[in-house]
């Protein structure tokens, strides 16, 4: 058996000296070609491409919208209150009621600070207390004012008339405490 396969292998090389016939080559390739399509090279096409940058371009900036990327890799907490609207005050109007609000406010915290509570005197204090917090929202709704409006006389005479009435009335709950301390001390 083994001398078959060698016997096979010579008879096949004879076969293989033997000559193709002339034009075999080319009328192969044309049955080739018209059996297979030709392959056709790609068409870069400029505005498919500046599309697909565009909306690229476009989703990555939805996407950084959406998760809002900055830095950050914590959950965001988010407030369901009425957003706050930025208020202009004195003291953005001009640097001197900018002084006239700080000197007010100031003095306003000090006398604040000043009083000593104690059970005799908290029903007073909480009444002023009380108007304090009036006058406080009065304040803002006047500067509300002002940020919807602009600056006009009116509404900066009335910022400062404000301040001066709060101020004007730690000083009455200092006279008032004052009194009430020297009564019970007559009294004791």
């Amino acid at each position: 058996m083994a001398k078959d396969i060698i016997d096979l292998f010579e008879a096949d090389n004879k076969l293989s000296n033997d000559k193709m016939p002339i034009g075999h080559e080319a009328r192969f390739l044309d049955k080739l070609e018209s059996t297979l399509p030709a392959k056709k090279k790609p068409k870069f096409n400029w505005l498919s491409i500046a599309a697909t940058v565009v909306v690229f371009l476009g989703l990555s900036f939805v996407a950084f919208q959406f998760f809002n990327f900055n830095g950050n890799t914590g959950t965001k907490l988010v407030d369901i209150k009425k957003p706050e609207t930025k208020t202009k005050t004195l003291g953005d109007i001009s640097p001197d009621l900018k002084k006239i609000e700080d000197y007010y406010v100031a003095n306003i915290n000090l006398e604040l600070s000043k009083v000593k509570l104690t059970p005799e005197n908290k029903e007073l204090f909480d009444s002023y207390i009380l108007q304090l917090e009036n006058l406080k929202k009065e304040y803002n709704n006047l500067s509300l004012e002002l940020t919807k409006n602009g600056p006009d006389e009116l509404t900066i005479d009335a910022l400062i008339s404000n301040l001066k009435f709060r101020l004007n009335l730690m000083h009455r709950l200092k006279n008032q405490l004052n009194k009430l301390n020297t009564l019970e001390i007559s009294q004791g």
